[in-house]
């Protein structure tokens, strides 16, 4: 009997102890339930509904404070800028205006210029900051990156400087040339000299009109709407004919080799090197000629008299497939290291003098920099101060006659000559256009 009392009591004690732990742990759950954490105070749910939906889809830098300038919500771009660090908004101008903002209610908007996130030195971040408030206790801070834009609005300034510059000088000298055929009017002599710098002047202006009109047009127009393949042998000829009177007056001899070797001697001690018509260019025709044109007449412009320009083609392999490759090389006055990174830049010229002698406009380069990039290719320079220089420009070829051998009969027709059925094109042209140019007869 006393042992089932002494059970009896120890079952009833276990079971107080029971209620009373299970009373403790309720009431301590409860408490923590009801404490503010740092989870529940910088996550998702204490943003108002459809916020942090919004928030995920701006191109902005988005960063959202609590009472305590604490970050609840910042976007990959915020940390990406080094605009939140540790928790905390770091640039100390954004966090005045929004404490300012969070204080009387008023949106704000400031432009600034940051340091870039782990460097000291270079081109200052340029960014815009707008603060607004969100709800009762929460402000909103988006913040957008300006630097790419203000970058394009300077060159945008530059083009418009060099533009205007360009333009009043053979516009100014005209102007003063007509003045003094005017006051010259009773002498023949003088008026025929005055009427022949203003032909110089006008074709200067013709020609910066029509470089600037070029320039505009493959920076804004996509190449590849209207492509086909377009024969290299044809573009090389194309070059070589523009130039031919400049090289003639010079006494430049200029060669061509496209993609094939060295042939037999001619007489007049030139040197045939049959060209292949294999090779092809994916692209726009006229653009592409217009790039190797600019190419091959810098290179007869900027050598001395009795040199030689060459102009060689040929396919190289990379990975990803081939690519054809036509370099333009001169025995020119070479290019220095300093201005080989400018080059490409508009209106920039090595020898101003020069340019001016020759009626260069300084955009030559740059269309062709754009024509390359357009056709998903490149141009590189290789150039030595008194060595001379050689342009190289690499584009993806077309399908060459390799390809075309396997399609099916009938299409031959339609695309004989690399061009579809019904396109205007320039016949082929013949050998003598890969014979090195002989020098015109010096009179006495």
């Amino acid at each position: 009997m006393d042992v089932n009392a002494a059970v009896a009591a120890a079952a009833a004690i276990a079971g107080v102890l029971t209620g009373v732990i299970a009373m403790l742990a309720f009431r301590w759950s409860e408490r923590d339930q009801n404490r503010p954490t740092r989870t529940s105070l910088h996550t998702d749910p204490v943003l108002p509904p459809g916020v942090d939906t919004v928030l995920s889809v701006l191109r902005s830098s988005a960063v959202v404070l609590d009472e305590a300038d604490a970050v609840v919500k910042a976007s990959s771009a915020a940390y990406a800028l080094g605009l939140v660090r540790g928790g905390k908004l770091a640039v100390d101008p954004m966090l005045q205006m929004a404490r300012d903002t969070r204080r009387d209610g008023e949106i704000r908007q400031v432009e600034l210029d940051l340091p870039r996130r782990g460097t000291g030195r270079g081109e200052a971040l340029a960014v815009s900051a707008r603060v607004a408030p969100l709800g009762s206790r929460l402000v909103l801070l988006l913040v957008e990156d300006l630097t790419e834009a203000r970058r394009i609005e300077a060159v945008r300034r530059d083009f418009v400087a060099n533009v205007s510059h360009e333009l009043k000088t053979p516009v100014g000298a005209l102007s003063l040339l007509s003045e003094a055929v005017m006051d010259a009017s009773e002498d023949p002599e003088a008026v025929e000299r005055f009427a022949g710098r203003m032909q110089i002047e006008a074709t200067r202006l013709t020609n910066l009109v029509q470089e600037l009109i070029d320039l505009s047009r493959v920076q804004n127009d996509d190449p590849l709407e209207d492509a086909e393949p377009v024969r290299v042998d044809e573009l090389v000829a194309e070059a070589v004919d523009r130039c031919r009177h400049q090289a003639g007056a010079k006494q430049i001899t200029m060669a061509a080799n496209v993609g094939a070797s060295e042939g037999p001697e001619q007489a007049g001690g030139g040197r045939r090197e049959d060209g292949n018509a294999d090779l092809r260019i994916w692209g726009n025709r006229g653009q592409l000629a217009a790039a190797l044109g600019n190419l091959v007449e810098n290179a007869v412009n900027y050598s001395p008299a009795r040199t030689r320009v060459g102009i060689a083609a040929r396919r190289v392999t990379v990975h990803g497939g081939e690519l054809i490759e036509i370099a333009v090389t001169d025995q020119g006055i070479g290019i220095s290291d300093k201005d080989k990174e400018r080059i490409f830049e508009r209106f920039y010229r090595v020898d101003p003098a020069r340019s001016r002698a020759t009626g260069g406009t300084g955009l030559g380069l740059a269309i062709v920099k754009h024509v390359a990039a357009s056709h998903s290719g490149e141009v590189t320079v290789w150039s030595a101060e008194g060595q001379g220089s050689t342009f190289t420009l690499r584009l993806p070829e077309a399908g060459t006659a390799r390809d075309r051998a396997q399609q099916p009969p009938g299409l031959d027709d339609d695309v004989e000559g690399g061009f579809a059925a019904g396109t205007p094109h320039a016949s082929p042209p013949d050998s003598a256009a890969y014979q090195t140019l002989s020098a015109p007869e010096v009179l006495p």
